[in-house]
């Protein structure tokens, strides 16, 4: 027995040394090199590749089945003068005992110097495109053996329990050097590279997690764009559970471009990143977001992979200087009146978006002192459909509008200036003319083309609302856009103790664009209005107003010239400043009676009751034809245009005393018993600006009815003389028809 093993075990030494010498023979006596030609045939027919085999194979049989290859390019067999691919070093082994096992187990892959060369024409043929593909000649053998196959099945294989076992797979590293990936579209003319490209591997087992480090520089021509990149994470693949997760993944480098006008940016991401195909669920957990100063956190989930897509998640942006941030990734903000303006900004909020919109709900949003509430996002990215629906405190809008310039002074101005001095407010002066200019510019105001594309829905409130200087409580604004037309639905507040109610609307696909506004004023303070515009108040009281307006085109001056509608107003509790209508009627009683005025005294003011009146606008023309003042002791009634082209007046009034007859401190105008009730004309012509200092004693308009008023008394007296005279000697017919003469 004993030499019955000792013989077993030289036969088996024997076997292994012959394998070793066939090893050993097959390595140094067949050289692959001598049949470069057949591989590369094999390549063509197999997978429609061609080879370019310019460096040595070596190879290595046992115990490692190993290969390298130096100095190859790879090109489609279809575009054999094309390649895609060079590479100066590809180096692989595997152990071959395992194999039998099905097993792989294989040492360090490694490719150096792989250069990818990806070229698209501009027909949209790729030159990696049926790379894998056997040829024509190839595929017709292989389906008529695979029919063959199907036709005798061999039993041994249908066979319950004797499925095929998967293999295993065992690498201990994949290490790739100095790579390079070009790709030029000629349709796009995009073109873009990732170079220095390094990638290596841990382990690579089956259901083990395989640590993973890349690193490269990415360059982009179109918009230009370089950026630095590194990777590190642990991938799991599950095939069978169709599972591929990152964990522990981070996201780093910079970038720099045109998009970043010379600026640049230093990123990071991190978090764990999930893909589940069987589930259709990619899901990116614990993100950690960092742009320069910009610190995010959040999570993201989108589920329904394969049908409709639902994005769901949170996400959260730390405190940051917003305007320091924006510049130094190269995005300038406009000037702005505050220039610490957004140097405090911080949002959360949940995500909920589909393939054709994403909205940002529950969201709570704070910048400088102004904090928001509610939702906003894009509903509809087909349409580009902004959606804001958002509560808020306080905003200062002033703070982030360009500052306030002093305009340069314009003829007009200069020209209603020379007509304020000499108005002076006595009175005696001339009535100035209107102004000659035109008080608007003709250049463009808004981004018609712009305006015609926005999609929107805004609904805004606000506590407290500042803007150009009106500071409005418990603002509302309710805006839609659609197909060229923006709604303003709503505009309203409180504002300076009183109320404002507006509507307008703005339809961009007529050739000149159309305007509509809607205002409804109840109770606002109009010297307020005035000097929060900064201009001369000339004029107090409580306003109330309802207008009509239309008009069309994109500046100031045609929208003027084109103004067409109806504005009622009324003004309680008034005052006209600086315009002493009781000095005025002075100036025509002492006319009157012929006697010297004394030097003015008293206010310069005239208070009022009552202002109203309607004014009909045709094409920037306004026409008022029933003007209503209630003085005390006078009542005043007017018609008149008023020129908004220029900003000017042309009015006639009526001022009528209403029973005041008792003596004046001065003689000169104490109102004669027989001119009271007397109508007195004023007429108020000249610039806008003026007020009541552009208003005079009609003297001409005067005279006659002062005459015609001596007139109707001297025929009275000649009537009480006739009735004396005549008594009841006369018939009566008699004494009508003498009266009737007299009357001529």
């Amino acid at each position: 027995m004993k030499s019955f093993s000792k013989l077993i075990g030289l036969l088996l030494l024997g076997v292994l040394l012959i394998v070793v010498a066939a090893g050993f023979a097959l390595t140094h006596f067949f050289d692959p090199n001598d049949y470069k030609e057949e591989i590369r045939q094999l390549a063509r027919e197999h997978a429609n590749l061609e080879l370019e085999l310019n460096g040595d194979i070596g190879w290595s049989l046992f115990p490692w089945l190993g290969i390298e290859i130096t100095d190859a390019k790879i090109a489609s067999a279809d575009t054999p003068d094309d390649p895609f691919a060079d590479l100066r070093l590809l180096g692989l082994s595997v152990q071959v005992m395992p194999l039998l096992r099905k097993e792989i187990q294989m040492s360090d892959i490694r490719i150096d110097g792989l250069n990818l060369t990806l070229h698209r024409n501009a027909q949209g043929q790729g030159n990696w495109e049926h790379i894998g593909q056997p040829s024509t000649s190839e595929q017709t053998t292989s389906a008529e053996q695979q029919t063959a196959s199907s036709s005798e099945s061999s039993p041994k294989a249908q066979q319950p329990g004797r499925a095929s076992k998967p293999l295993k797979l065992d690498i201990n590293s994949l290490i790739v050097n100095g790579a390079r990936i070009d790709f030029h579209d000629e349709q796009s003319g995009q073109q873009f590279n990732l170079e220095s490209v390094q990638l290596t591997t841990g382990a690579i087992r089956d259901a083990e997690p395989i640590a993973l480090k890349f690193s490269g520089f990415f360059g982009n021509s179109k918009p230009l764009l370089r950026a630095r990149i590194e990777l590190t994470t642990k991938a799991s693949i599950d095939q069978g559970l169709q599972r591929f997760a990152l964990d522990s993944l981070k996201l780093s480098g910079e970038v720099a471009g045109e998009p970043l006008n010379g600026k640049t940016a230093n990123f990071t991401a991190r978090g764990n990143l999930l893909y589940d195909q069987s589930a259709q669920v990619a899901r990116w957990d614990n993100l950690r977001l960092s742009v320069n100063q910009l610190k995010a956190l959040g999570e993201l989930q989108v589920a329904e992979l394969n049908t409709a897509a639902k994005l769901t998640g949170a996400f959260s942006i730390a405190p940051v200087n917003l305007h320091e941030f924006l510049s130094g990734v190269g995005i300038e903000l406009p000037a702005m009146a505050d220039k610490k303006a957004l140097s405090h900004f911080e949002l959360s909020t949940r995500l909920n978006g589909t393939h054709n919109s994403l909205l940002l709900d529950e969201l709570a949003l704070s910048f400088d002192q102004t904090a928001l509430s509610g939702s906003a996002g894009i509903k509809d990215f087909t349409n580009s459909t902004l959606y804001a629906h958002l509560k808020g405190d306080q905003l200062d809008a002033d703070r982030y509008l360009p500052a306030a310039e002093k305009a340069a002074s314009t003829e007009r101005q200069a020209e209603v200036k020379q007509q304020t001095q000499q108005a002076g407010s006595s009175g005696s002066t001339d009535l100035p003319q209107a102004p000659s200019k035109s008080a608007w510019s003709s250049a463009d105001l808004l981004p018609m083309e712009q305006l015609g594309k926005v999609n929107a829905d805004v609904a805004l409130t606000f506590n407290e609302l500042t803007i150009s200087k009106f500071p409005i409580l418990q603002a509302q604004l309710k805006l839609l856009a659609k197909e060229g037309v923006i709604t303003l639905n709503n505009l309203q507040g409180n504002l300076f103790n009183g109320e404002f109610k507006s509507s307008a609307s703005l339809n961009t696909t007529t050739p000149q664009p159309q305007l509509t506004a809607k205002l409804n004023i109840n109770n606002i303070p109009i010297e307020k209005i005035t000097q929060t515009l900064g201009q001369e108040v000339t004029m107090t009281g409580l306003l109330d107003s309802n207008m009509d307006l239309r008009s069309q085109g994109n500046s100031e001056q045609a929208w003027v010239d084109h103004l067409n509608g109806t504005l009622d107003f009324a003004l309680h509790q008034g005052v006209l400043l600086d315009a002493n209508l009781e000095r005025q009627l002075c100036i025509g009683i002492a006319t009157l009676n012929r006697k010297q005025l004394a030097p003015a005294t008293g206010s310069k003011d005239t208070p009022f009751n009552d202002l109203r009146g309607t004014l009909k606008i045709r094409n920037g023309v306004a026409n008022n034809q029933n003007l209503r003042v209630a003085i005390p002791g006078l009542s005043v009634k007017g018609q008149g245009d008023i020129n908004l082209r220029v900003l000017s007046l042309d009015y006639h009034l009526g001022i009528l005393i209403e029973g005041d007859t008792q003596p004046q401190a001065d003689p000169a105008c104490q109102v004669n018993k027989n001119f009271a009730g007397l109508e007195w004309p004023v007429r108020c012509r000249g610039p806008l600006e003026l007020g009541a200092k552009a208003c005079r004693i009609d003297q001409d308009a005067l005279a006659k009815a002062a005459a015609s008023r001596a007139g109707e008394k001297i025929t009275e007296k000649l009537h009480e003389k006739l009735d004396e005279k005549l008594g009841g000697k006369v018939r009566p017919e008699l004494k009508d028809a003498i009266k009737g003469l007299l009357n001529r």
